[in-house]
Parts: structure tokens; sequence; C-alpha cells
């Protein structure tokens, strides 16, 4: 391989930063030299700890190389046709024994859109299950059923991220950027030295707040209790926007009426912010001509989590921001593809493009573009902890691809304990995860810089990834791997051939799968991807029909870019048809026009506070909230084998109050339970002030004693079917000895 250098994106987080990589010379295999990337406009060349050292990752010495099985009770070295029949032959029995919706499958927000697209396929037409759900349920599911809700369609930013250092203020709901998406705090700092306002509501003061014009710390749980409290206060101020909501919302009244019940002093006893800082988050946030609210997982992770992400979308329309340029509400995704993850058919209710798998034509589209009878698609299936905790009783046998729900699922030891309950487990992973440890067969399979495919950033911009380097000897894609199966699995020959294993193949699939959805990427090609920095969806390709505009849907199954060039040629130079449409530029700014809604007109949805699934009592007093620190990323399954990360940030802790701590008896350093009514972890404590005193804070990237995720309340969100992470009652005792 020549030593250039190759234009790539980060592996991690949503940002999917830029960067470049030039193979080392004289260094080992998967050797790499990683160097700024300035001209693409996301980092601008900026890179995290983790972003930086992410080709230490790529060594043999520290990822899989070989398939393994379980021989004996023990995984030891096979090949890859062993291993394959091995699957297969599990997966064939116990589909012959109980049926197809005793196969399970769990995907990953890390994979790309192409394999993410492949997967969901696979589980439809070669499995024939229903049981198909991924991790990305708990990234940012009840942002997403909210935002359908309020504005028709889900798109982590509808705006780039370029928008926020121009508005007049930012209210950051639940996201701590300084530690888990680093470059993006330079759009933060941007706006504060623009002349905007920055608001950050969360119950830590963590390193985002500290740069905060004004943070609000309320009561783990109560966000929505919050957010009500200000649109009273927007009310009762005049502060509403009284044209707008009248052209261009629907429902105020109702949502109006709901966010009366919650006046100023009773949303400070439920929270715990003064009505003072009520009164002066409103006068910020209603003061500039625009404004934004962004949300992550602070709000979303909880029992609640629709109706929390509601109403502060509510507290957007009210004020009329949203729709309107630097103004409106977006989510802040975790996962590096979490929203390319979702669109193209992990979800248990979706379809490619973003359909939802119970609709006719949604599924005769789709199944068109498969080759298959839109009767034998199987409905929507299970949401992931649902998935995760029938397993060993329903589901009997699960393929699990990018994932490591032994440490990142809420009640995790429980959860450890349905993988162990399996009839057989089959995983395809980087490196040999806690998860992949269970599992009966483990897949070796490549990794971002070692293959080529897209992802989709927060901002809804899909990016293509380079291949770099060529991955060890022994180690396939999970493209490979999906078409092997199918090879195996297949109810009729050659059933392989529809899964290929080139990305760009399965990519112009995935282009007319998603022509006419609202996740439409029918406009977008690996060339335009080569050529541009990505090119924000809905980018529908343009219509070939006389007198078409160059923004026209392409019909379903029409012609790809080499039918195009094939068709080009056989043409006179001066035949009309020669003239094609411009391509879509692509939709870096929705709503601005209309909502993606049947009239145009976003929806107000009426909502109001409810506790906690789990409150405090006198067995359990204390509050847990958990998250992430900025050394570590999700799991830590491939961060913790990095030494410099794990130096920075070696293991878990117990941040907790002074007060509370004085209560224990406890000193920095010293062992701590933390109990629920799940489970017990043990970890040094962190006394801070920054934290409430009702509260304790645990990061979830470590395995062992210290796993935060024993503890975590898989209480579910009855429309996005997100666990509640974010809030539990627990117990805190000193571990003495």
């Amino acid at each position: 391989m020549q030593n250039t250098a190759t234009p790539t994106h980060c592996p991690y987080c949503a940002l999917q930063c830029g960067m470049n990589l030039t193979p080392a010379p004289d260094g080992p295999a998967g050797a790499v030299a990683l160097t700024e990337r300035a001209d693409f406009p996301v980092n601008r060349g900026a890179l995290c700890g983790k972003g930086r050292t992410a080709p230490q990752v790529l060594s043999s010495r520290v990822r899989l190389t070989s398939p393994l099985v379980r021989s004996e009770g023990r995984l030891v070295p096979a090949t890859w046709d062993e291993a394959l029949d091995r699957i297969s032959g599990a997966l064939g029995s116990v589909r012959a024994e109980h049926g197809a919706d005793a196969l399970g499958v769990f995907g990953g927000g890390g994979l790309t859109n192409e394999k993410a697209y492949a997967l969901g396929k696979f589980t439809r037409i070669v499995l024939g299950t229903s049981q198909i759900d991924y991790n990305g349920r708990f990234c940012m599911s009840s942002a997403a059923a909210a935002g359908i809700k309020a504005f028709g369609v889900d798109r982590g930013l509808p705006f780039p991220l370029e928008d926020i250092p121009r508005t007049g203020c930012v209210v950051l709901v639940g996201s701590n950027p300084a530690e888990t998406m680093p470059p993006a705090l330079r759009y933060f700092t941007e706006l504060r030295e623009n002349g905007g306002t920055l608001i950050v509501v969360d119950p830590r003061r963590t390193r985002t707040a500290e740069q905060a014009d004004l943070h609000l710390a309320p009561r783990p749980g109560t966000d929505l209790a919050l957010a009500l409290g200000l649109l009273h206060l927007v009310v009762a101020e005049g502060r509403v926007d009284e044209e707008y909501v009248r052209e261009r919302t629907a429902g105020w009244e109702e949502a109006r009426a709901a966010a009366m019940a919650h006046w100023p002093e009773y949303v400070e006893r439920i929270t715990g912010v003064s009505v003072p800082e009520l009164r002066e988050a409103v006068r910020m946030f209603c003061a500039p001509e625009a404004a934004m609210v962004l949300t992550a997982r602070g709000p979303e992770q909880q029992s609640k989590g629709t109706d929390t992400v509601g109403a502060w979308i509510n507290l957007c329309l009210a004020t009329g921001r949203a729709g309107r340029p630097l103004s409106g509400y977006g989510c802040l995704t975790g996962q590096g593809n979490g929203q390319g993850g979702r669109e193209h058919g992990q979800k248990a209710d979706q379809l490619p493009g973003y359909r939802k798998l119970d609709d006719p034509a949604a599924r005769r589209h789709v199944a068109e573009v498969w080759g298959v009878d839109p009767d034998a698609l199987p409905g929507p299936g299970r949401s992931a902890y649902e998935l995760l905790d029938a397993l060993g009783r329903d589901v009997k046998a699960l393929l699990l691809m990018g994932s490591n729900p032994v440490v990142s699922a809420p009640r995790a030891a429980h959860v450890e304990e349905r993988l162990r309950s399996l009839d057989f487990l089959a995983v395809a992973d980087v490196v040999l995860s806690e998860t992949a440890a269970l599992a009966d067969v483990v897949l070796p399979v490549t990794q971002w810089a070692e293959e080529t495919g897209t992802t989709t950033n927060l901002e809804g911009r899909v990016l293509l990834r380079r291949r770099a380097i060529t991955p060890p000897e022994g180690v396939r894609s999970d493209l490979h791997v999906l078409h092997e199966l199918a090879a195996r699995l297949g109810t009729r020959q050659g059933l392989e051939k529809k899964f290929p294993t080139d990305p760009e193949e399965v990519f112009e699939e995935l282009r007319r799968a998603s022509a006419g959805g609202v996740a439409d990427y029918s406009g977008i090609t690996y060339r335009r991807l080569a050529e541009e920095n990505g090119v924000f969806w809905p980018c529908p390709a343009p219509d070939r029909s006389p007198g078409a505009g160059g923004g026209t849907e392409r019909a379903a199954g029409a012609a790809g870019d080499g039918e195009d060039a094939a068709l080009d040629a056989a043409l006179p130079d001066d035949d009309p048809a020669r003239a094609l449409p411009d391509p879509h530029p692509g939709t870096p700014r929705l709503f601005l026009d209309r909502f993606a809604t049947p009239d145009g007109r976003a929806r107000f949805v009426p909502v109001a506070h409810r506790p906690a699934a789990e409150e405090p009592d006198d067995d359990y007093p204390v509050l847990l909230t958990t998250g992430r620190v900025v050394s570590q990323y999700q799991s830590g399954a491939q961060t913790r084998r990095v030494a410099e990360l794990n130096r920075a940030a070696p293991g878990p802790f117990v941040e907790l109050h002074p007060r509370l701590a004085a209560r224990l008896g406890a000193a920095e350093g010293d062992l701590l339970a933390v109990e629920s009514r799940r489970g017990r972890a043990v970890a040094p404590a962190r006394i801070t002030t920054a934290i409430r005193p009702d509260t304790v804070f645990m990061p979830f990237h470590w395995p062992g004693e210290g796993r935060a995720n024993v503890l975590t309340n898989p209480a579910l969100d009855p429309t996005s079917r997100m666990p509640e992470f974010k809030v539990c009652a627990v117990r805190v005792e000193t571990v003495r000895g």
C-alpha cells in the first residue's frame, strides 16, 4: 500500500471528526501515523484524546485476529469455515425447533450504514425473525420519538454545528460535551465570545457547566418539571410568539393548559431550582432574536424521556425558536453512527430510509428492492432491553455485532445472566469484550481504518470513512460474515448474492431502499462523498423524467450512477436526455419553510410532570445518576485497551458531595458500596461540591465490582422504550476493612 495520507473519520462519537491516516513504513502491521485534517468543518483539525489514540486499537496486540469457538468450556482458535459452520448450524437448529422468532440479532451504533443496512436485511429475509434491535436504543430514542411527534421527522440536529456560535442563547440540557465530545466545546466557547449566552442544565457542575453563564442543577429525574416551569413563565410574562404559534403550529391551547399547572414555586419544590433562577433562564432565553435548546442523555434516558424532550420542544415552539434561522431544538447524538444505525434497519420497528415496518407502502417499497414478497417480511420486534430480557426464554440464540451489553445495558448483571442462559451466542467484534467472552463463537471483524463505509454524524451529515490500511490476516468484514451466513442459512440457492461484500455496492442498494423515505439518501453517492465534506440528508436523487426539477425524488429502483453513465454514452451529444437536472445539494437546515407533518405545522404535545420510576425512600435514600468521562468511551471495550487513556481514567469512582461524605464518614479515596434494588457496585470516593448533596454519580465504562450498570433501572419509556439510566434510588455505605 502506498504511504500516502488517507482522509477519514474517527471511530468514536457522533461528531465523526476528520483525520488523516498514513501507514507507518517501518512500523508493525497495522501501524499508522495520524495527522490533523483541518479541512473538515466539524472539528477543524481538533481531536480529543480518544480520537488521537484510536490507531492504537488497530494493533494485533490488543484486538482479535482469529475466530474463536468454545470447546470444553474455553474459547480456542478456529478457522473461518469452522466458526461460520458452527454459527449457521446452531441458528438453523434453533429455527427448526423453535421457529424464526427464537433467533435474535443485536446490533451496534458504531456499525457503518452499509453494515447496519445489511444486518437488518439479513435478519428479516435470511433468518426471518422480527427480533432485532441495537444499542442505539439506549442513545437518543426518546429525542427521536419526541422529534417525530413534534416535527414529523427525527434528525439529531436539524441544522449544522456551525450555527451554534451564531445564535443568541443555547440551553444545553443534560449534556457535557467537554467530556463526551471535546472538539464540540469550541462551538459553545465561540457562542459566548460572539456575545451569546449559555445555560447548562445538569445536576452536576461539570466542566461544561463551568463555562456557562447560568447553571441550573435540578434534582435528577425532574427535567420535565423544569421545562414546564419555564414554559409557564413564558406564558405568564407575555413572552409567547403569538404570530408564530398561530401560523406554524397546532395544539397550543392543550400544551399551554398543561404548562400552567406548573407554577414556579411548585417547580422549585420539585427540582430544587430557585424561582429567581427560573426567571433568569427565561429572560436569557427570550432576550435574543434567535435561540436553541439542545438535549442529550440526561433528559432522554428516563422512563419519561419522550415527554421530557417534548416539553423542551414546546418551549422552543411557544417562543418561535424552531424552523427559523439560527433557532431550533436539537439532540446531541452520542454514538458514532447512532443516527444512521437506526435509519436503515437495525431498529426493531424500522426499515431503510426511516420507514415504519408496519406501514404497508413501506413494506412494499423495501420488499421490491430486496426482491422478496412484502408478506414475507416479519413485523416489529422487541426493543433493545426487552430483547435482552427475553434471552434464554423466548429467544434461544443471538447474533450480536458491535455491542457490549454486559457492561452497557441497564440491570447489567441480569442481562449477563440472560446471555449465559442462551442455547447459543455468536459475537462479531474487534476485541474480546466482556460480552464476547461469553460467546460460543467469536468472529474477528475489521474496524474503521481497515474498511470503507459511510456513517451519519449528529448533524445528519453522511460521511465516507475510507480504508487506510490492510486488516490483519484472519480478520474479515461484517459484510463478509453476513454473505457467508446467507449462503449457509438461505432457504434458496444463491441468496448470498443479495449480500455483497463490497460496501459501495451495498450503499447503492441502500440508496434505492431509502428513496422517497424520510431519511432519503438516494441522491448521495460515494463519488460525491469523496469530493465533498459530507452530504446532509434528506438528499433525493434528481428525476430524469422530462420537466423534472433538481429536487425531485428518483423513482424507486431507478438507474444508479453506473446505469446513468451507460445511458448517457449511448445518446447523441445533442440528445436532451443528456441535460440531467443538477444533483440535490442536501439539506443542512430542516424546517425553514415547513415542518415534516401533513399540514406543515409543528405539533405541541401536552405533557405533565410525573416522578421517576423509582424515588428515594428510607431503604434507598440517595439518587444515582450515571455518565461518561473524557478518556473512556461507552462500555470501554476499546478505550480500556489504550494505556494513555487508562492512565488518565484508570477506573470507576463514586462522586459525592462533602455533606453526604461526612454523614457516611468517608474520606477521599475510601471504598464506597453503592447498592440498588438490582445490584451492588464498589468504587473509590471522589468528594466534590460539584454535585448535589442528595445525589451520587458513577461513570459506566468499567466491568467488575465497579460496574455502574448493575445498579441502573430498566424501567422503560412507554413510547421510546428507553431505559431509565439517569436516575434510580440507592444506598451508599463505606466499605470497612
